[in-house]
């Protein structure tokens, strides 16, 4: 298991192993995420772009266009382009 060393300004090294596990690149930002039986999950807080694809559609759900999603805004928010 890997293991860092936490400094007196409260910063650590994110192992080699769990940065090439995780793809973290220097300048991402990371999230930690505290759950309810008390551990901390440590999760890339930036994505590749190609990682995006799909996370919207589901089953039977026909797409949507770019002007539709504007449209949409411009309704919800009252702001013209």
């Amino acid at each position: 298991m890997p293991v860092s060393t936490l400094t007196s300004k409260g910063q650590t090294t994110i192992p080699k192993e769990v940065r090439d596990y995780l793809r973290l690149n220097s300048g991402d930002q990371i999230d930690f995420v505290i759950q309810a039986d008390g551990s901390v999950v440590l999760r890339p807080a930036t994505l590749q772009v190609k990682e995006l694809k799909g996370i919207l559609h589901r089953k039977g759900m026909k797409p949507v266009s770019i002007d539709s999603m504007n449209e949409a805004l411009r309704r919800r928010f009252g702001k013209s382009r």
